[in-house]
Formats: C-alpha cells, structure tokens, sequence
C-alpha cells in the first residue's frame, strides 16, 4: 500500500503549485498525495498556469484567507498561506491522518513579511516537536548534513568551539541514519588546509574533542578526522563516502550543487515525522511563465518516503 503524504503548497506566487500539478500523474504511482490547499486557490493558480486540475487532485483545504495570487512577487499574504499549509500539513502527521510531510519551497522574506517568526521550515520544525532538527540534503550519490545553517559565517567558530554541541549533533546524525558494515562518515574541518596543525585556525581542535567526545558515547569510531575542505569533495574522496558533515551552510551546499544540482532533496533527521522537500527556492525568474520545469528534486522528494 502506497504511504499517504502530505503536501505543503509552499509560496503560491512561486513555481510550486506548477510542479504539483505538471507531476501528478507521475507522483501518484509513487505515493497517494493530499495537497494542502484551498480549492479556489488552486483554480486561480490553475487559470494562470493554464493548466487543468486533475480529478483525482486531493486537497486538504481550510488553509487560510483566500488573495491574489501575484506571479514572483513578493508579499505577506503568499508567506502567510505558505506558512498555514505547512502547519496544516505537519498537523495531519501529528493527528496520524498521513505518513509524511513533503514541502514545496517558500520565500523567507514572504515569512518576514507575515510576521513568521521562523527563517525556514526547519526552524519552524525544531519548535513545532522541541527537538534539535537536523538539516541534510542530498541524493542517494552524497549527502551533506550541516551542523550550522542560516547564521552568518562570522558567527560559525563560535558555535564550533561549543564541544558538547557539536558531539551532541554528531551522535544525533549517526542515530539517523543507517550506514552500511564499516562505513565512515565525512567530517569536514573549516580552515584552509583542516588548520594546518593550528597554524590557520584552531577550530580543528574542537571538532576533534567533540569526534572522540561521540565516538565515545556511541562506542565506536565513525566519523573520519577533520578533513581538509577543498579536496573533501574530489572524486577519489566520495568513492569512500556517502555521508558529510559540513561545518556551514555554503561549505556543504556549493559543491552539492555543483555536483547534483537538479537530483538534490532536503530531509529533516532527528524528527518524530518524516519530513523532505525540494532542494530548490521559489524560481520567481520563470513562475508563471509558461517554462517546462525540472521536476527531478520533486520526485525524489516524494520517492524518498519508498525507502523509509
């Protein structure tokens, strides 16, 4: 039997809804989707996009407030709805009504303007389940988890030289995952050169107390030495590894990107539910504009739920 998920609409005046509805036919023989949102909405976007509902296109309505919706435009009533589809959404998986949640992506400005208190459907998650939510994205080639994520990069040795933190982090995403027989993990220092033995920065030193802090609790030896960053990522180096911890956001990303851009995915470890989403934004550059999507992040968003 096929697993029931949710889907949350993200920014209606981004490219979202199009890919909803250009892949339902293809999604449903993978998962039986309920699309978070309100009918006449989904008409206005459909008329827009000239494309037809499909008859079996289930919805989950009494979202929020009907508006306008206005191609690749930012505004406050676009971020409130996106927001409401994603605590309806998140509530049917609470409430047990579906297995899973899948997110459309948002504008975090569009959030900003809706007086959202959240910068991100992660963020939002942490509090939704008061549980330290962790960040990783991928495909089934490379997988990048980030121990920090939207903060700014003078702030990330700081957050490295909390020993404890980052041990606790590292314990929660090895108990997330399932490695196979004598698999390593990748972890990522963050200086040029891993430190060059301190010469370029001491935060080397914090990650290693916190591996030997974790290899400790979880009595096995896991995750590699810090690794110098720059040739991390080279493909002798992920013939070795599937799974990276990156210290910060754009240390992890940059070269996911490069390297699996379109087949990318977000999932949120460490949670009571299941959550995945795009690893794409809103695209305002070519919302509602009559261009045919890539729709490979999509479906191995929603693939992802076959496996789990």
């Amino acid at each position: 039997m096929m697993k029931k998920i949710a889907i949350s609409i993200g920014d209606l005046n981004g490219i979202g809804i199009q890919l909803a509805l250009e892949n339902h036919e293809k999604i449903k023989k993978i998962v039986e989707p309920l699309y978070c949102i309100d009918r006449d909405m989904l008409q206005q976007a459909s008329k827009l996009l000239n494309i037809s509902i499909p008859n079996d296109f289930n919805l989950h309505e009494g979202i929020a407030p009907i508006f306008k919706i206005e191609p690749a435009k930012i505004t406050k009533e676009s971020g409130a709805y996106a927001f409401s589809s994603f605590e309806k959404a998140v509530k049917l998986t609470k409430d047990k009504k579906v297995e899973g949640v899948m997110t459309l992506p948002i504008h975090k400005k569009a959030w900003e303007l809706a007086d959202i208190d959240y910068k991100g459907h992660t963020d939002a998650l942490r509090d939704f389940f008061k549980a330290s939510a962790i960040m990783m994205l991928g495909c089934p080639k490379m997988y990048i988890a980030l121990y920090t994520e939207h903060i700014p990069l003078k702030e990330v040795p700081t957050e490295i030289g909390k020993v404890v933190k980052l041990s606790q982090f590292l314990i929660d995403f090895y108990n997330s995952i399932e490695l196979k027989e004598k698999e390593k993990i990748a972890l990522l220092g963050v200086n040029p050169h891993a430190g060059d033995g301190g010469v370029l920065g001491e935060e080397e030193q914090y990650i290693r107390e916190a591996r030997a802090l974790t290899h400790q609790k979880i009595k096995k030896e896991i995750y590699t030495e810090p690794l110098v960053p720059d040739v991390a990522f080279t493909p002798n180096s992920r013939k070795n590894y599937r799974y990276f911890v990156a210290m910060y956001h754009d240390q992890g990303l940059a070269p996911l990107k490069a390297l699996y851009f379109d087949e990318g995915i977000n999932i949120s470890l460490n949670l009571p539910i299941i959550r995945t989403s795009v690893d794409h934004g809103t695209a305002f550059d070519i919302a509602y504009k009559g261009v045919k999507l890539n729709s490979l992040s999509y479906k191995n968003a929603l693939s992802y739920f076959i496996t789990t």
